[in-house]
């Protein structure tokens, strides 16, 4: 169906996208995976899941369809009403409805929507163009050289005689443990480098010693020459910088005339409200929102009580404004 096709366009777009009076389409993003199996790896993507719960319109896509198709809102409206009540019809046969590209909807034996989301499109678009492939496992093989060997060899004697000498009691079960002859060989280790770079290490720090006593030297010299005054200092100058106010818009109106917009705007204020105008739109007319949010839950929760106590054709605008 048509309209399949819309919620799939707006599922690239936004997180969430409603189909009134029957439910939600959400998306969250998900990191690459690889597959421990199969060594299989899959790309970002949006992960789409389904909400029966949200079922209030936001007028996203009714919105969407009236530009799509250059008709009124209200008729919009209708054609979304019409598919929300066949789809509630659909999905109660056996097998249930599958939406091209979103996936299954279906009934279980209690009534209840089962939604099985399509894993053959990404709606991630920072990931077009990747996708998913097998790779064959890696496996590394550590050969050692006739002279590793020889060396090997060696610390194996030195730690044997470092345990006949030790007061440390060492039972053949620890002596076949690999980390103890490690250890061993590394105390070796730090005690050859510490005889040989002592020396070395104390003619460093000496030379460093004296590098830094020039270097603050120098710098006094300099700071004794040089003046610090400032005849014309520059004015401090102040931004008001403004946080961003979100992308999801409650919309009361549009008007032809600004001035009706911001009487508008007035209005809305007195009552409490943080309206304001965000521009014209592309019919010319002037916009008038109650306010802006960064959260879709908050937006709709508000548009909820806004459309109760005082305006029932306000809808939810999700754009990012300049």
């Amino acid at each position: 169906m048509q309209l399949d096709q819309y919620i799939s366009d707006l599922l690239y777009r936004y997180e969430c996208v409603i189909l009134p009076g029957f439910g939600a389409f959400l998306t969250q993003y998900q990191s690459a995976q690889i597959h421990e199996t199969t060594n299989a790896f899959y790309p970002p993507k949006k992960k789409l899941s389904f909400n029966s719960q949200l079922i209030t319109n936001d007028g996203l896509l009714a919105n969407y369809i009236a530009q799509a198709e250059g008709i009124p809102h209200e008729l919009a409206n209708i054609k979304v009403a019409t598919y929300a009540k066949a789809l509630s019809n659909f999905v109660k046969a056996p097998g249930g409805h599958t939406l091209e590209n979103i996936g299954r909807l279906s009934t279980d034996n209690e009534g209840n929507l089962q939604f099985e989301p399509s894993y053959h499109l990404n709606y991630l678009t920072a990931s077009f163009g990747l996708s998913s492939y097998t790779s064959s496992q890696v496996t590394r093989e550590v050969t050692l050289t006739p002279d590793a060997k020889v060396l090997r060899e060696v610390y194996k004697e030195e730690v044997e005689a470092i345990e006949k000498t030790t007061p440390i009691a060492i039972t053949p079960e620890r002596r076949n443990n690999g980390w103890i002859k490690y250890a061993a060989a590394a105390v070796i280790g730090v005690g050859v480098l510490s005889f040989f770079g002592a020396n070395y290490v104390k003619e460093v720090e000496e030379h460093n010693y004296a590098s830094r006593a020039e270097a603050r030297e120098q710098l006094e010299d300099k700071m004794q020459e040089a003046t610090f005054v400032i005849e014309n200092p520059l004015p401090v100058i102040q931004l008001a910088i403004s946080k961003p106010l979100g992308k999801y818009h409650i919309v009361a109106g549009a008007f032809r005339e600004e001035e009706n917009a911001i009487t508008r705007v007035e209005q809305l204020r007195a009552k409490g409200y943080d309206a304001r105008q965000i521009g014209v739109n592309r019919y010319g007319l002037h916009q008038v929102v109650y306010g802006s949010f960064t959260e879709s839950n908050d937006a709709i929760n508000t548009l909820r009580e806004i459309r109760k106590e005082d305006n029932k054709t306000a809808w939810l605008l999700v754009e990012e404004l300049e």
